[in-house]
């Protein structure tokens, strides 16, 4: 466990010069009662302690079970938190839209929930923590504006196996390390059934491409099915904007994210 000793230190650290440039002092995150936001709660908690405040936004779309978990976890390791509830502002919705399907019903969702962070975080004054694997960032797995907006993302190169092995290390809570991913979207909704390959399978190719570069054809003559190779080229190159600011069409001679580019941390 060397590694995740090494890896939560270096992040505990980069939470801490991150937030502390800004000049705030308190960090807030949305606690989903999966492993991805547990595992970010727990690092943030070691830098912030107090100073960290946990959201469970739940739906009636959400398991009790998750909830349950995300209560089990503040428990154990005393996480300051709230609930805020998102489902008076879906249900209100979707009464207005009869035709919204399973993907849009999500991607609201998740826009809700981070538009109420984003709220408590003014209220808190807070930066909000974001809880998003490099598994999940590389395939566009997630919500623009949703769940991929954050101010600061301590697990964002971290893939979703090694996420799993820091919660560990970690010692998040049982039922959480063993419980299937999933979003709470809508009624049965699991990542892994979205994506159609189990992580560890996703995992063990996105690393022989991004990490190793490997052609194509390398990673299919190691065993690799050549399906799930296609359809994670395909996602990574196909969500690309995702992992990117807005394009801001260029007019004049400096143009920001074009030619005005200063670090985020800029101060006069």
């Amino acid at each position: 466990m060397r590694k995740y000793e090494l890896i939560t230190e270096h992040l505990c650290c980069f939470l801490d010069d991150e937030v502390r440039k800004t000049g705030i002092q308190n960090v807030v995150l949305g606690l989903s009662g999966g492993i991805d936001s547990a595992v970010v709660a727990l690092l943030a908690q070691r830098v912030f302690g107090e100073r960290l405040l946990c959201v469970m936004m739940p739906s009636h779309y959400s398991s009790q079970s998750s909830l349950d978990d995300a209560k089990e976890l503040c428990s154990k390791f005393g996480l300051r938190s709230v609930t805020a509830s998102i489902e008076g502002m879906l249900k209100a919705y979707e009464e207005q839209n009869h035709d919204m399907d399973n993907l849009r019903r999500g991607n609201l969702s998740a826009r809700l929930r981070m538009a109420t962070v984003f709220d408590i975080s003014a209220k808190e004054r807070a930066l909000v923590l974001g809880t998003s694997n490099k598994s999940e960032l590389m395939l566009g797995y997630g919500t623009l504006y949703g769940d991929l907006a954050s101010a600061l993302n301590p697990i964002g190169d971290l893939y979703k196996s090694e996420v799993y092995e820091l919660a560990e290390y970690l010692g998040v809570t049982e039922a959480i390390i063993h419980k299937a991913p999933s979003a709470d979207l809508w009624h049965g909704q699991s990542d892994e059934a979205d994506l159609g390959y189990s992580y560890a399978e996703l995992d063990a190719v996105l690393k022989l491409y991004v990490e190793e570069r490997l052609s194509k054809d390398e990673i299919i003559a190691q065993g690799h099915s050549k399906e799930m190779l296609e359809m994670i080229m395909e996602r990574i190159y196909r969500n690309q904007f995702k992992r990117k600011m807005p394009l801001i069409a260029k007019l004049t001679s400096r143009t920001i994210n074009h030619d005005f580019n200063y670090p985020r941390d800029i101060r006069l």
